[in-house]
């Protein structure tokens, strides 16, 4: 029975003090053109991916279609051995994600200048893990572009309707 009250009490608290849970930012520009991804990027399918999850938010086929036009310049990853043991093997990769872009109008505005977002994380390394390791590199990229596709969406999102 207390615990019952106890769990009712906390929903009670957060209910009251404006708990919600993380949601995609409200874009004002709804149809949206990406492009310049390859077609297999993890950063494209990322970006698209919580685009489509933004509310009303559409991805259009053409340019003329859309609000905006998001251009990509560079989409890259890279792991660089940061750090090496005295027998030459590598203990230490940084792991750098890198998205350069611009956004327009249709006609050709400029609504984003050329921007340049870029996440770096270091991971330890070791011969004897390499599977491991190798899952861990893939999953912190993930990360990554998940993080990456965030900012975007929070510089879509301040652009306004005119």
């Amino acid at each position: 029975m207390r615990r019952r009250l106890f769990t009712l009490a906390v929903a009670v608290a957060l209910a009251g003090c404006g708990f919600q849970l993380r949601r995609p930012p409200e874009l004002q520009l709804k149809r949206i053109y990406l492009t310049g991804f390859d077609t297999y990027s993890p950063m494209g399918d990322e970006l698209r991916r919580q685009l489509r999850a933004s509310p009303g938010v559409v991805l259009t086929a053409t340019a003329a279609e859309a609000d905006v036009v998001f251009d990509v310049l560079e989409d890259a990853r890279e792991q660089v051995a940061a750090a090496s043991t005295a027998t030459g093997q590598v203990s230490e990769l940084t792991l750098r994600a890198r998205l350069r872009f611009k956004a327009r109008t249709p006609a050709g505005r400029t609504l984003i200048a050329p921007a340049e977002l870029t996440l770096t994380r270091d991971v330890s390394y070791s011969e004897a893990s390499a599977l491991a390791k190798e899952q861990e590199i893939a999953m912190l990229f993930r990360s990554m572009h998940t993080d990456l596709a965030a900012q975007v969406l929070r510089r879509l999102a301040a652009l306004g309707p005119g």
